[in-house]
């Protein structure tokens, strides 16, 4: 009788345990993200809508989204909601985790865009002008291809030749894979390839500083850095602390779980 008891009891205690983990796995789309641990890139607008959209959201900020997705892998978060080319970076790298679409982000894409202190209009129309040039000669075209390549072999261009002694620094957060992530001792990316040229139209040479990516405006705020290029969200709150260039680049969130 007793060896019965503890069976039924060990059978009940493994249901529970089992139903457990069932339900934290059922993460279909947001409609299941209500109470769930869920990890973000500090700063970013991933983190600002789970604060703003997911009721008892357990929101645990970091300073990359690989980090979060460490956290993730570990099984000490739920999910990640994070943009969505440096999501199936931390995907192809990672079989144990997939992502998540949902219709929702896809109907409400952001638009990235470079950030200057407000009223610096000389370093404004040198971003505008590269903008505009590199769309309409077919070069923004090559570095999509070269930096979001459908083969998944990304080529990194080389560097223009630059003999300018004025510098112009760019702020960036080199955990954003594929606009600007480290590749040996070296920072590269989509943005960081647009920003040599947006110098180069400055008469500048450019220099990169990596930081945190929610101390990047504080930065630029204090001229710190000349501008910002690092897959940045136009949004309301921040055209109050800086000017935005056009945007040159298109964007939602996702949604990463383990599989």
């Amino acid at each position: 009788m007793k060896k019965s008891l503890f069976v039924l009891a060990t059978v009940a205690i493994v249901s529970i345990l089992a139903g457990c983990n069932k339900s934290k796995a059922e993460i279909h789309g947001i409609a299941d993200l209500e109470g769930k641990k869920i990890g973000v890139q500090a700063g970013t607008t991933g983190e600002i809508w789970v604060q703003e959209n997911v009721p008892g959201a357990r929101l645990s900020s970091f300073k990359s989204g690989i980090d979060a997705s460490l956290d993730l892998k570990s099984g000490a978060l739920d999910c990640v909601v994070l943009d969505e080319l440096p999501a199936e970076s931390i995907i192809k790298n990672n079989p144990s985790l997939k992502i998540i679409r949902c219709p929702e982000f896809a109907a409400q894409k952001e638009e990235y865009a470079i950030a200057v202190k407000k009223g610096n209009t000389a370093v404004l129309d040198a971003v505008n002008k590269t903008i505009k040039e590199i769309k309409s000669n077919g070069e923004y075209v090559n570095l999509v291809n070269a930096f979001m390549p459908s083969d998944g072999i990304i080529t990194i261009p080389e560097h223009e030749e630059n003999t300018y002694s004025k510098v112009l620094k760019l702020g960036t957060n080199a955990a954003f894979p594929p606009f600007e992530y480290v590749q040996g001792a070296e920072i590269v990316g989509f943005d960081i390839t647009v920003g040599e040229k947006i110098a180069l139209n400055a008469s500048s040479k450019l220099v990169v500083v990596d930081m945190a990516f929610d101390s990047l405006i504080p930065a630029l705020q204090s001229g710190s850095i000349d501008f910002i290029a690092a897959g940045m969200s136009v949004t309301e709150e921040r055209k109050k602390n800086v000017d935005f260039s056009d945007p040159y680049f298109a964007s939602e969130q996702v949604i990463i779980v383990r599989k």
